[in-house]
């Protein structure tokens, strides 16, 4: 399968972890990677050196938008992008030229029907290039997106929505409305699975610059420091590419809430009808120990 990986690297380890999982991954054939939301040059290092520690200086790293869309909205920076992994050595690593979006629509339109774009971050750069070019909908093999919420607890964090739903609702909203094949992985599933210390320690095991790098990566945010676990949100994500069956999926109608202090960014999801076609095949129940099983023993290839 060949995948365009459409990512905020940085913000969460689970980018970087689920970069290195399609790499550790003969099933596909890493296109690209495009990079989106905030620091896109510090994302696109990080994703660069990354794929220069696995060997894999061929694949083009692009920057994107910085900004949603509206850019009436502040952009979330966790403060810890790149620590423990970038160092001034690395500003030497240098992204292609083109943008992001114009990588996107060029590489798809040139491959008809053969590309699958995986976003696991803020859908701008995804909604500029179905904006630039209205047949990429249709042209894409596929568009996974971990993305929103179908019910979610109350407690988990501060938004009412999903992050990179929340981050940029008005993007998402015309990616769901495209007509792009879309599978939606939400929170209610990657909630479900996490990666724990004795996992990062078999990765750390394989004893190479690459598995010490994404460990320390693991160890070194601040979430997993804290509690000795993690959530793997876009590792399932990129592990249904390979695995579909580690999740069901359901067909439903996903809308995204665009207006109101509190609720924009909120995605609604209901049965299709008539009235309310399907437009994602969302999923709704996860194999949790089936995924962290298959995440490790990959990653510690």
């Amino acid at each position: 399968m060949k995948v365009i990986f459409d990512t905020d690297i940085g913000t969460d380890v689970d980018d970087i972890v689920a970069l290195a999982l399609l790499l550790n991954s003969p099933e596909t054939e890493l296109v690209g990677v495009t990079c989106v939301y905030g620091d896109v040059l510090l994302r696109a290092r990080m994703a660069l050196k990354l794929l220069r520690m696995r060997g894999r200086s061929d694949v083009p790293v692009t920057q994107g938008a910085t900004k949603p869309l509206l850019g009436t909205r502040p952009v979330y920076w966790g403060g810890h992008e790149g620590q423990g992994f970038l160092n001034e050595d690395d500003e030497a690593l240098q992204p292609a030229s083109e943008s992001a979006v114009n990588f996107i629509v060029r590489a798809v339109m040139d491959n008809p029907g053969q590309i699958h774009l995986l976003c696991i971050g803020p859908l701008t750069n995804a909604a500029l290039a179905l904006r630039q070019e209205p047949r990429l909908a249709e042209n894409l093999a596929g568009l996974t997106i971990m993305g929103g919420a179908f019910q979610r607890s109350a407690d988990v964090y501060a938004d009412y929505g999903e992050h990179n739903i929340v981050s940029d609702p008005e993007a998402a909203h015309i990616v769901f409305t495209s007509g792009a094949p879309i599978t939606l992985i939400p929170l209610d599933v990657t909630l479900q699975v996490r990666v724990r210390r004795e996992g990062s320690a078999r990765i750390r095991a394989a004893g190479t610059a690459f598995h010490s790098a994404v460990a320390d990566q693991i160890d070194l945010y601040p979430f997993f420091a804290d509690r000795g676990w993690t959530f793997m949100h876009d590792p399932l994500a990129a592990a249904i590419l390979i695995r579909p069956e580690l999740v069901s999926l359901t067909p439903l109608h996903v809308d995204v809430e665009t207006g109101g202090r509190f609720a924009a960014g909120v995605t609604f999801m209901r049965s299709p009808d008539a009235d309310w076609p399907e437009n994602a095949r969302v999923a709704l129940d996860v194999d949790a120990k089936g995924f962290e099983d298959f995440l490790i023993d990959r990653l510690a290839r």
